[in-house]
C-alpha cells in the first residue's frame, strides 16, 4: 500500500514577507563527527543561478533564512458603508 502525501502551498495574502539569509551554518567536520563552521557571517549570492555564496562557497540552504514579515493590513472592501438587510 502507497503513502498518501499531502502538498500545502501558502497563498500570499495580506502579509509581505522578505527573506534574508544570515551566518552559514554548515559543519564542515560532520564526516569527522566533529562540529566546525567557517564563520560566514551574511549570504552574498554570487554563481550563474545565484544560490552559491561568494564568500564562503556554500549553498543558499546552509544559511540561517530570516524572514521579516510586513503586518500592515489594508482592508479594501470596495463599499465603505454597510449593507442593509433583506427581510
Amino acid at each position: 500500500m502507497k503513502k498518501g502525501y499531502v502538498v500545502l502551498r501558502r497563498r500570499d495574502g495580506a502579509f509581505g514577507a522578505v527573506a534574508s539569509y544570515g551566518e552559514c551554518r554548515r559543519n564542515h567536520a560532520a564526516s569527522t563527527g566533529g562540529y566546525v563552521v567557517d564563520g560566514c557571517m551574511e549570504f552574498m549570492a554570487g554563481g550563474d543561478d545565484g544560490l552559491k555564496c561568494a564568500a564562503c562557497g556554500c549553498h543558499r540552504s546552509f544559511h540561517r533564512k530570516v524572514v521579516l514579515y510586513d503586518q500592515s493590513l489594508t482592508c479594501d472592501s470596495g463599499d465603505s458603508t454597510p449593507t442593509a438587510r433583506r427581510q
